[in-house]
Formats: C-alpha cells, structure tokens, sequence
C-alpha cells in the first residue's frame, strides 16, 4: 500500500489548494492548526458527500434526519460519560514547553499503545528515548489527561449555565429519542441521522483533513428491541475484503456474510451496518481495495460499547479510521434515563400472550398523603406507586421528578400484593451507531480519485471522481468564443444548471486543450463542447473524462444523458 513517490502528497495538496478545494483556514493571519477551509469546489463536493450519505439512510423509511444543537448542557455530557472519560493524554517537552499527544510521540516506537496507563506512557518516552518533534530534547513531563471538549457558557455572565461545543451529534439524537418514538408510532425498530459540525480541542492536530478541531460529522443511531435484533439484505454482504478480527489481530480476507457467520462479527445489527457502510463508502468513489474494517479489542472498546469496527481507508496517512460501527447497547438511553429521573427513554414490548403475574408493590394511602403534603400528594403517590425496588419497610424515601427527596413515615402507604394480567413490558432500546467522518472520507476519496501521468513531457493530474461527488457534473466549453459559440454554450450551461440534480460550470478561458485539463484536474467528469458543427445542426461534443472518448450528440439530450450517469451512452 505504500508509495514510493514521496513528492504525491505535496502535489495533490497543491493542487487542492489551488483549485479551490481545501486550503487551512485564516492563513493570513497565520493559520490555526486543525482548521481548514473547504473552497468553491470542495464546498461543491462537500454537499454532495453530505447528501448522498443523507440519501443513503433515508431511502430505507425506517430512519429520518433530525437537527439538534451544537451548543450542549453540562448536564447531558456528565450523563454521556464525556465530562469525566473524554480525555487524551499530553506531555510537555521541558525544553521548549511544547506541548503534544502523549501516545502520537511513541508511535512507530511501542507497537501497543492502547491501553496504556499514564505512569505506563510516561516511562515509554523515557526508556524509548524520544525526542521533542520541535527542538530535540527528550525530557518530557508527566502524562496528564485533557479533557478535549471546547467548554463555554450559556447565559449572561455569573448566570450563565456551563455548557459544550458537542464533541459528537449523538447525544443530541439521543435527546430526541421520545420524539422519534412518538413520530414512529412506538414501533421498534427506527433511526434518526444527523450531520453537522463537532469541535474537539486536540491537543496538537496533525495531518491535515485527518485530525481537526472543527469537523463535520454523519451519524446515525438505529433503535430496536435486543430480543428481536434487525438484519436486512440490503449492503454489500460478498464483496472479499480485507478485515481485522480482534481474536486474531491479524488481516483476513473475508465478506461481511462469512465474518458474521463465523461469529467474528458478534451481533447481527452491527453486520449489517457494516455492509450497509461498504456499499455506501464504495458508491462515494472510496477504493475498496484500500479499505478494511478493524475490530476494537477490549481494551481499546468505548466505555459505551459492546462490540465496535472501524472502516479504516488506507491513503498517504496510512490506515485511518474514517467510521465507527458501534453496538452502544442501552447505555446512552439507560444513562440519560438515571440523570434525569424520567422514563422517556424506554419502549413498550408486547408479549405474545397476556400473562398473570403477582405484584408486590407499596401503595399510597391517600387519607394520610392529603393532609401531609397538600399540594404535592400527587406527585408523592405517583413516586410511591412507581417504585420499582420495593423497600422491606416503612419508611423510606422517595424522590420526585424535580428532585426533591420526601420520606414516606408510618402509615402512609401499605404494602400489599395482588394479581394484575399483564400485556407487555417495558424495556429500555440498544442502538448500534455507524458514525463518519466526512472530511476524512473526503480527504480519502480525493487521494484514491487522483491520478497523475506524463503527456508531452509534462505531469498530467487528473481526479477520477464519481459523478455523485464530483464538484460539478459537466463543464460546457465553447470552442471559440466567438461567431456565437459562447452564447450557445452559456445558453446550453443555463438551460442545464435548472434541471434538478445537476451543477454545471462553465469555462471559456485559454485554449480547449487546457480547459479539458483544468476540468479533469477539478474531477469534472462530462465535457460539453460547442463547436461550429453546434450552430448548424445544434449538435455538441460530450467528451468522457476517464479515457478522453467523445460522442456526438443532440443538446437536447444532454440532460438526460447527465441524469444517466452516462449509462445509455455508446462510444
């Protein structure tokens, strides 16, 4: 997987920034690192990532896309476990007092780093021996953990409530769970995606699109009973690839399909979402032959997950992580359930027959409830009644939807048990969560696009960009800008910029030969030229990018040719 020409990179950079597709953000007064900007055709290829993965899920019917806020209380970071476990590592070179990610610096020096404790890191910069990127020292400070979200307060100063940049969209989708439970008419099993911004405030950002602090992300959370997990046909199930199961830690060529079957791949949900995840990945224009999906052993598991996989795109990184499939199991619902104390995160599964069974419950007793405590008798009654660990006597405490803690005394309640017919149970949903990220996903599909050969001496770049994420779908050249020529091609590039689904550009500057090499360079796939035959007969050439093939055509057809993706054409 490795190339041997190390001048690539710097050229593929270049030419992103050049073309206006990437370039780092505010370089004028010096850049911040991990922020980038997406220029007028990145931007272009950005949407159309964006709302290809949106297409994607939503085709299916059961998952539907939500918004939520960037902005997130402190309270729903507490109960998501990311205000105490959302840390890195960092170190401090003594010498020069710069500071970087612990586990980066022994890269390529310890072979197993997840996992490690800090005292464990701290001793391996020493006896490794190694030296500060910056200035070559090698005393290091202790590791100490930084916590990565961008804190920030919502409110007028003192009054102001804490609160965080999200590092994820999940929790805010989680949040919405009632609502998409309502909207699904209770049925199990369904999913809400979400795309936006996250912000994580690494501790020193490197390589470029791969590790930001602002970064769009894609996610989904699928919702469904854990005793009747969901498996669908659709994805791609036989396609061999290449997949690292944590039991045996080393590469395997394999489908999906055989990986479930052989029970590598441990829930049937989290399979499905993988081969979901390889059609959708592969249709974007990633190379599958770049691409594998590595299992996260225990040690390296989210404290959240059961069982996760991360589709890893091999490019002039390396292998990256580029999504994550995981089995969250209950643990966002049933967390979000505790910290609040209500029981909106949870469905009702109806049993196939009605069964009888004994309750053994404490109930209030109103007479003695009334006068005690007037206007909250009711929420106390509804406390007692909804106990679901019964104290062995009186009194105890119970504590109500705000908070407040009441002790129940001494003829109060009595404890009775009874036969009640019972219809179905309430149980709190699992999820499995498949998240992106695009500007990885971007960043890897411009790498695998890009091409480069020589042509009369000179480097020729061309990016073999699919049609649904190339920045536009045609370009329309006039051979000549003269005799008419433009003012047909800008007619035909109006005409065509108004039909649904289609971006088209137009270019009438320098000479045809470097308009075909701009559009190529840019990853424009169609070329629409109007040439002198165009004004007699209205006839115009449709050039193919990827070989350089031309068709002669009616420009009354071009439109659905474009829509065609080129699939009725002959050459």
């Amino acid at each position: 997987m490795a190339r041997d020409d190390s001048g690539r990179m710097e050229r593929l950079s270049s030419i992103m920034r050049r073309r206006g597709i990437v370039a780092p953000a505010f370089e004028t007064y010096g850049g911040v690192a991990g922020l980038v900007d997406y220029g007028p055709l990145g931007a272009s290829i950005r949407r159309r990532v964006i709302d290809a993965w949106i297409e994607y899920w939503s085709s299916s019917g059961d998952i539907l896309e939500i918004e939520s806020p960037t902005i997130t209380p402190e309270e729903v970071l507490v109960a998501s476990g990311h205000v105490g476990e959302f840390n890195d590592l960092m170190t401090t070179c003594k010498s020069c007092e710069s500071v970087f990610r612990a586990d980066h610096l022994l890269e390529g020096s310890v072979d197993e780093i997840d996992g490690l404790s800090a005292d464990q890191i701290s001793s391996s910069l020493e006896k490794e021996g190694i030296s500060c990127p910056g200035c070559g020292g090698d005393d290091w400070s202790e590791c100490v953990p930084m916590n990565l979200m961008f804190k920030t307060s919502v409110g007028a100063m003192s009054r102001g409530r804490t609160a965080y940049l999200r590092p994820e969209t999940a929790q805010g989708m989680f949040m919405q769970y009632p609502m998409l439970y309502r909207h699904f008419r209770q049925k199990l099993p369904f999913g809400g995606i979400q795309t936006g911004k996250g912000y994580r405030n690494e501790i020193s950002p490197r390589q470029g699109m791969i590790r930001l602090r602002e970064f769009t992300m894609a996610e989904l959370e699928y919702f469904f009973d854990p005793e009747e997990a969901p498996i669908g046909k659709d994805g791609d199930w036989s396609t061999i690839i290449q997949m690292i199961p944590s039991s045996t830690g080393r590469m395997e060529q394999m489908s999906v399909s055989e990986a479930l079957d052989k029970g590598l791949i441990l829930h049937p949900t989290v399979a499905w979402f993988i081969a979901r995840t390889l059609e959708l990945v592969v249709s974007l224009g990633v190379d599958s032959s770049r691409l594998r999906f590595r299992q996260h052993g225990q040690d390296e598991m989210a404290h959240y997950a059961s069982d996760c996989w991360d589709c890893e795109l091999h490019g002039e990184h390396g292998w990256i992580e580029c999504v994550g499939i995981a089995n969250r199991t209950c643990h966002d619902l049933e967390q979000h359930a505790i910290h609040t104390g209500k029981s909106d995160f949870r469905a009702w599964r109806a049993f196939k027959e009605s069964k009888t069974v004994k309750i053994d419950k404490w109930f209030p007793v109103q007479s003695s409830i009334g006068p005690a405590f007037k206007g909250l008798a009711s929420a106390v009654s509804e406390a007692i009644g909804g106990l679901d660990e019964i104290p062995e006597s009186l009194p105890f405490t119970v504590t109500l939807n705000d908070g407040t803690e009441i002790s129940v005394e001494e003829g109060m309640a009595e404890r009775r048990t009874e036969d009640r017919v019972v219809t179905g149970e309430w149980f709190t949903p699992h999820v499995v969560e498949p998240a992106f990220g695009i500007d990885r996903i971007i960043w890897h599909i411009l790498d695998h696009a890009y091409e480069e050969s020589e042509k009369e001496g000179d480097r020729y770049s061309v990016l073999r960009l699919p049609q649904r994420t190339a920045p536009f779908d045609a370009v329309v050249l006039p051979l000549f800008d003269k005799d008419g020529m433009g003012e047909m091609a800008k007619t035909i590039a109006g005409i065509l910029s108004k039909a649904r689904g289609l971006k088209i550009q137009y270019d009438n500057s320098k000479s045809i030969g470097r308009r075909y090499a701009r559009a190529d360079e840019a990853g424009i796939p169609w070329a629409i030229t109007v040439d002198h035959q165009s004004l007699e007969d209205d006839s115009v050439t449709l050039r193919r990018r990827d070989d350089g093939k031309q068709v002669r055509c009616s420009k009354d057809d071009l439109q659905s040719m474009l829509l065609s993706h080129g699939s009725d054409m002959v050459f």
